[in-house]
């Protein structure tokens, strides 16, 4: 297509012709949140050290799945809960731990050192 602009990619009549879609669940799921599902599965608390947001952190963020719904007919409906469940015991197994607790796998120390400017901003 001599006309192609990448700017305004048509990937219909692009030579490498391919779409990148934004897999993931597209509600917004608080911060604390998800440390709270992380500390779930892990099982133990995270050292939490909540700062002011930082230059470059956006209050919001979710994934756009409209294209994807339009071109595929896909919505990824996986509750947040089951998603970090999943991907612990994922993690876990590929990367050998071997005790289990919590929600499929053994205690581990972590901190969390995010952004918030009140408990209820969404990631």
């Amino acid at each position: 297509n001599p006309f192609w602009q990448g700017d305004r990619p048509d990937p219909a009549s692009s030579f490498a012709a391919y779409r990148i879609y934004n897999i993931g669940n597209n509600n917004p799921v608080g911060l604390l949140d998800f440390i709270d599902e992380l500390e779930k599965c892990l099982g133990r608390k995270a050292d939490k050290r909540l700062l002011p947001l930082q230059p470059g952190d956006v209050p919001a963020t979710y994934a756009d799945v409209d294209d994807l719904m339009a071109d595929v007919g896909f919505r990824p409906q996986t509750p947040i809960a089951e998603g970090i469940r999943k991907f612990v015991a994922w993690y876990r197994d590929y990367y050998g731990a071997s005790a289990r607790a919590g929600c499929g796998g053994a205690p581990a120390s972590f901190s969390v050192i995010g952004s918030v400017a009140k408990p209820s901003y969404d990631l």
